[in-house]
Parts: structure tokens; sequence; C-alpha cells
């Protein structure tokens, strides 16, 4: 049957929208043989065949040839199938050709609505695949609109037909910061979930990921590797340690972060609200790694553990709250920090 129009509105949707043709040509042939399945019962073997150059569609039942015959809407007996043609032999195929007529009623019953649902699905499926790509990376995004039920925040990131809608869940959220519709912010793509209504760009503020790629564009010697950051620990709204380290002996980790006055980790502080950020260096010896890491207190030794990441830190008395932190933030973020289980005693407390 000639098939012109769709030929040539797959053609329009290829040029318009990035769309191929043969991505939405699988999914009306896949409705067309569905639909001719659903009103002829027991068919189950139903081929349609794509000519491109003619534009043409030819919709067959195939019947497979068997001695003696269970189902009619699949099967066809070898004396039936020989009075079509003497060549056909046991376990072959019969090809019966479906009426034009008929291929014409399905095709304009089921043609325009798949069209509508194969561009949904192929457009969904192009904004995963974009968005996936950008996965851990930074967005700039406008806040649009917040839900007062789940406090959700949703920011339309990208402009124009590329546009999409991020998704800032509560628990993604600084509980220190507000957000006002139309604001600016800078979110952290954590993931892209296939949903029931298209793909899900969940970001987040609080992913230690954030800090990271902050850096990463304010500091150049980070974005060229001349400067690595090895770890990071976080408690978004109020405090992150950072360790740094680098292979040039004539470059200073700590300073290339904080830049020249303070300037560079100060726009990352300003972005983050106040956020304070302690940038230590790392060291490939564990001792000297927590040492630095329980700044700003002074540490006056590390005793490891033979066995595990269990460490004790001995302190001077007078820098025990400091070492420890405000309800503990400094210890428990230097333990996330360095991966040991760090037990802070005094020196009047040390050999207990």
């Amino acid at each position: 049957m000639k098939c012109d129009e769709i030929f040539a509105a797959l053609a329009m949707l290829e040029k318009e929208r990035g769309i191929p043709q043969d991505f939405m040509m699988n999914k009306i042939v896949q409705a067309l043989t569905t639909a001719y399945k659903r009103d002829h019962e027991g068919v189950e073997n139903v081929v349609v065949e794509v000519n491109e150059e003619k534009r043409d569609l030819k919709m067959f039942v195939q019947k497979e040839i068997v001695e003696e015959v269970e189902n009619p809407g699949s099967q066809i007996s070898l004396e039936e199938a020989r009075r079509i043609s003497a060549k056909y032999e046991l376990g072959g195929m019969v090809r019966f050709p479906v009426e034009n007529v008929e291929f014409g009623r399905i095709a304009a019953g089921n043609g325009k609505q798949v069209i509508i649902q194969g561009l949904r699905e192929a457009e969904h499926g192009m904004i995963y695949d974009e968005w996936g790509s950008k996965q851990h990376e930074i967005l700039t995004g406008t806040v649009s609109r917040i839900d007062p039920r789940s406090g959700n925040v949703y920011l339309r990131i990208g402009t124009g037909n590329e546009a999409t809608e991020g998704i800032l869940s509560l628990n993604e959220q600084v509980s220190t910061e507000s957000y006002t519709e139309g604001q600016l912010l800078k979110v952290y793509l954590v993931e892209v979930r296939r949903g029931t209504r298209g793909p899900q760009v969940m970001v987040s503020r609080t992913h230690p990921g954030l800090v990271k790629r902050l850096f990463e564009l304010e500091v150049p010697e980070i974005f060229d590797g001349t400067v690595e950051i090895r770890s990071i620990a976080r408690e978004a709204g109020s405090r992150t340690k950072m360790a740094v380290w680098s292979a040039d002996e004539n470059v200073d980790p700590i300073g290339a972060c904080v830049g020249p006055r303070g300037q560079r980790v100060a726009a990352i502080v300003e972005e983050l609200h106040g956020e304070k950020i302690d940038i230590i260096k790392y060291s490939e010896d564990p001792a000297e790694f927590i040492a630095a890491a329980l700044a700003p207190s002074d540490v006056e030794e590390v005793r490891l553990a033979d066995e595990g990441k269990v460490c004790r830190v001995i302190v001077p008395d007078d820098q025990l709250s400091l070492a420890i932190g405000k309800e503990g933030q400094n210890a428990r973020l230097a333990a996330r920090l360095t991966g040991y289980k760090i037990d802070i005693k005094p020196v009047s407390r040390a050999d207990e």
C-alpha cells in the first residue's frame, strides 16, 4: 500500500526535531502488527515489510506448514499449502497478504496515535541521553516553582528547546538556605531517572560533588590537573573539609585553592552562602593526614592501631574541645575525610 504521507511526515520529523525515521517507522510497524493481532484472534505471526524507495508498506500473515493443524491462526496443513503451490514442504512458511482495504483501515486508525506516542518517546529518549551525559556536572537553573506540599523546588535548566526541568528534592536542599521563584541557583546533577512522564533530572545542593566542581571552575590548577582533590567530607550549609595534593613540588596546593588574598575560596564560600571550608594538604602517611584533618586543632601524636583503620589522637588539654568541634563536627568530618575511626584524648588522659 502506498504511504507517501507517512514517509513524508517521518522525513519532516527527522529534519525538524532530529528524530530518526527508522525509530518512528519501527514504532508504526509495531502498532500495525499489534492492531491486526487484536482484531484477529489466534493470529501470531504478522510481518510488515517496508520499502523506503517505493514508499510502500505491505502486511502479511505467516503460517507454519504442519501435518496436523492445532492453531488455524498460525498453522496450515501441508495438503492445503500444496494447493497454493507444489513447492511447499513441512516446516516451511506460507505468506498470506493482508488486503489493502483492511490494511488501510488499520493504518488510519493507529497511524496518528502511534506517531504522537513515538514522538513523545523519542523526545524523552533524547532528553535522557542529553542530560544523562551531564551527570556529576554543575548546572545553573532558575527556580520556576516550589511545591508547598512536598517542599520540592523545580528549576528551569537550559534555554529554548534544550531547556528541561530539574528537581531539587527536600532532602537535597541545604537546611540553612531559602529559595524563591526567579532565583538563580548552581546545582549538582546527581542522576537522570526514567519516569512515566519522561526523564526526571535530579539535582542537589548538598552533594560533596558540588564543592568539588566549584573548585574546578574557580581554580585553574585543579582544572588542568596540577592540583588534585583527593577527598571531601561535607555537612552542607555548615562546614566542608577538603584534602588537596600536587605532584609538582613547586606548587602549593592549599595556596592555589585559597587564591590571591583568598579570592578563590571566598567566591565559593559566597556561592555556598557562608559555608566554612577547611582546605588541608593530603599525605600518604596516615598519621600526618589525620593530624592535618583535625585542623584547626593542634595534634601532639597520632597512634595507629595494628589492624583496621582505627587510631587514637592525642591533643593538648586546652585543644580538646577544638579538636572535637561543636557537637562533634570537626572530629566527624575528619573521620569521613580520612576514612579512619578517630578516638581523641587530651595529653592528661593519653594512656587511659
